[in-house]
């Protein structure tokens, strides 16, 4: 079963409220995308750390309804 990006989305908004979140759907199939999440809580992270965010947002739905996401997470330039 495939997920929408405006679910992916919400998803992780509702774990990280301060994210900006850009979907891009890789192969117009519901199950590859490409996640740019941008978030003032993930400074002082690691790399790891902000993923480990994210995907608990995601509220276990990744290999499941989500089959693969590219994940590339930073920290706002200003924070």
């Amino acid at each position: 079963m495939a997920m929408e990006a405006s679910e992916i989305a919400r998803l992780i908004k509702e774990g990280i409220p301060d994210a900006e979140v850009v979907i891009e759907d890789l192969r117009g199939d519901g199950d590859h995308y490409a996640a740019q999440v941008t978030s003032a809580s993930f400074v002082g992270k690691s790399r790891v750390q902000q993923h480990q965010m994210v995907y608990q947002a995601l509220r276990g739905r990744m290999g499941d309804q989500l089959h693969a996401l590219a994940l590339q997470t930073n920290a706002p330039a200003n924070a």
